[in-house]
């Protein structure tokens, strides 16, 4: 989700996701009067639904950000027949990590 889908959804009032995990987060003063001046706009999202959708946002733009260095190994080849290098850039590493953490979360969820 981009950053700026965000005010749309908040208006619509979107409910929360269900599979959640629970972050302690110390804010500095300016971003903490944001947060409360946002949930007070948009009394509908809770400040702690507002933080969630805020991080997945600027996650998922992080992602987009993460540079691809090519590596010597083609991997595939595009639709025009150019190759396509393997990315030695933090991208595969942070999917990689992040797919492994949410399945053992996952797993930590369906043992309960």
């Amino acid at each position: 989700m981009r950053i700026a889908e965000l005010i749309q959804r908040w208006k619509k009032g979107e409910p929360a996701r269900t599979s959640v995990r629970a972050y302690s987060v110390h804010l500095p003063l300016r971003d903490a009067a944001r947060v409360e001046a946002l949930h007070l706009m948009y009394p509908d999202s809770s400040e702690s639904q507002l933080m969630a959708d805020l991080i997945r946002a600027a996650l998922d733009e992080l992602e987009v950000a993460m540079p691809y260095i090519p590596g010597q190994r083609i991997i595939a080849e595009d639709d025009y027949g150019d190759p396509i290098y393997e990315d030695l850039g933090p991208t595969p590493q942070f999917y990689s990590l992040s797919h492994e953490i949410l399945r053992k979360l996952t797993d930590t969820l369906t043992l309960k």
